[in-house]
C-alpha cells in the first residue's frame, strides 16, 4: 500500500516537475510597483538582464506605481499563478499591511516569497552642528533637549521614518517627525541646518561626509557593510539589537507551483552570486544576502511583526 501511495504521488508531482525543468518558455514580467529610476527599479533591470540571459528569454520590467506600491502588487496578486508574472518589491510590502487600514490584497496570503534580494542600510546622520560624535553621545544630546529633537524622512510610513521611531524606542528618547516629500528634500535641509537628524540611503548621504557639513554616526543594520566599512552599526555603538533596513525581495502569486518556485529561487541566487552583480550594489551601497524561499518566507513574516510595532508606536498612517 505504502508503495502505491508513493508511486500515485511520483505520478502526480511529475507533471509540476516537468513544468519547472522546461520553465520559463516564455517572455517573464517583473512588475515594479514603483516609478523607474528608484531603488526597486534599478535593482529589478539588473537582475532581470541575468535572468535573460540564464533562461534564454525577456524577462521585461513593468512600473506599475501608486499608492506607496499597493496597486501593482495588487494587479500580481490576482495574476495567473504560472510564473510568468512576478513582483519586486521593497521593505514596504511589509509595512503596508500594518500602515493601510484596508489593501485589496492579504500580503501573506496573496503572495509565494521566492527570494531576497539585497539590503539597503540607513545611515544615522546629523547636521554637523549637533554636539554629538557617536549614538551614545547622541542619546545623551537628545535628553537634554526639553521637547527633544526633530528628525526628518522621505515620507511618512516609509523605512527611514520608521527608522526613526524604532530608534525612538529603543533609545528611550523624544524625537519629532518631520516628513518630506522624498529623500532629497529632507538631505537638503539636514545638510542646511533646518533638521538636526535623518535615517538616509548610504549613496545619497556618504558622498557629503567628508565634506564637513554632516557628521555619520552609524549604519542602521545588524552588521556592517563593504560600501562603509568603518562606519560603526548603531547596534555596536549602545543600541543593541538595532536592524532596520530597505530590503528587496521576490514575490510570485499565491498558488504558483511549488517546483517553478524553487527555480526562480535558485535562478535568482546564482545571479545574485555573480561578481558583475555584487559589484553594481556595492556602488549603490547595497549588499546581497541568500535566502531560500522558506527562509524569506519566514523574513517576511518577522518585518511584518516589527514594523507593525513601528507603526502602532508612532501613530503612522496613509488613510482612515
Amino acid at each position: 500500500m505504502k508503495h502505491l501511495l508513493a508511486a500515485l504521488f511520483a505520478l502526480s508531482f511529475a507533471p509540476c516537475l516537468a513544468l519547472a525543468q522546461a520553465y520559463p518558455t516564455k517572455s517573464v514580467r517583473i512588475v515594479v510597483p514603483f516609478p523607474a529610476g528608484g531603488g526597486t527599479d534599478v535593482v529589478a533591470r539588473i537582475l532581470s538582464q541575468k535572468l535573460a540571459e540564464t533562461w534564454g528569454q525577456q524577462a521585461i520590467v513593468e512600473n506599475k506605481a501608486g499608492a506607496s506600491g499597493t496597486v501593482g502588487s495588487d494587479m500580481v496578486a490576482k495574476s495567473a499563478p504560472d510564473g510568468y508574472t512576478l513582483l519586486l518589491q521593497g521593505t514596504q510590502h511589509s509595512i503596508n499591511l500594518s500602515l493601510y487600514k484596508k489593501l485589496p490584497y492579504d500580503t501573506l496570503k496573496d503572495f509565494v516569497p521566492v527570494a531576497h534580494l539585497a539590503i539597503a542600510p540607513f545611515l544615522l546622520i546629523v547636521n554637523a552642528s549637533v554636539p554629538a560624535n557617536s549614538v551614545t553621545e547622541l542619546i545623551a544630546y537628545i535628553k537634554t533637549q526639553p521637547k527633544g529633537l526633530d528628525y526628518g524622512s522621505s515620507g511618512p510610513g516609509g523605512g527611514a521614518h520608521l527608522a526613526g521611531e524604532i530608534f525612538k524606542t529603543t533609545a528611550g528618547v523624544q524625537l519629532r517627525h518631520i516628513p518630506y516629500k522624498g529623500g532629497s528634500p529632507a538631505l537638503t535641509d539636514l545638510l542646511g541646518g533646518q533638521i538636526p537628524m535623518l535615517f538616509d540611503p548610504i549613496p545619497t548621504s556618504i558622498k557629503h561626509a567628508n565634506g564637513g557639513r554632516i557628521k555619520v554616526l552609524a549604519i542602521s543594520s545588524a552588521a556592517r557593510v563593504p560600501a562603509a566599512p568603518n562606519v560603526p552599526t548603531v547596534s555596536e555603538s549602545g543600541l543593541p539589537g538595532f536592524d532596520v533596513v530597505s530590503w528587496f525581495g521576490l514575490y510570485a502569486p499565491a498558488a504558483t507551483p511549488t517546483p517553478i518556485v524553487n527555480k526562480l529561487n535558485a535562478d535568482v541566487n546564482r545571479a545574485l552570486g555573480l561578481p558583475d552583480v555584487q559589484d553594481k550594489f556595492k556602488e549603490m551601497g547595497f549588499s546581497t544576502k541568500l535566502m531560500t524561499a522558506t527562509e524569506f518566507d519566514t523574513h517576511l513574516r518577522a518585518e511584518v511583526v516589527k514594523f507593525a510595532k513601528a507603526i502602532q508606536d508612532s501613530g503612522a498612517k496613509i488613510d482612515e
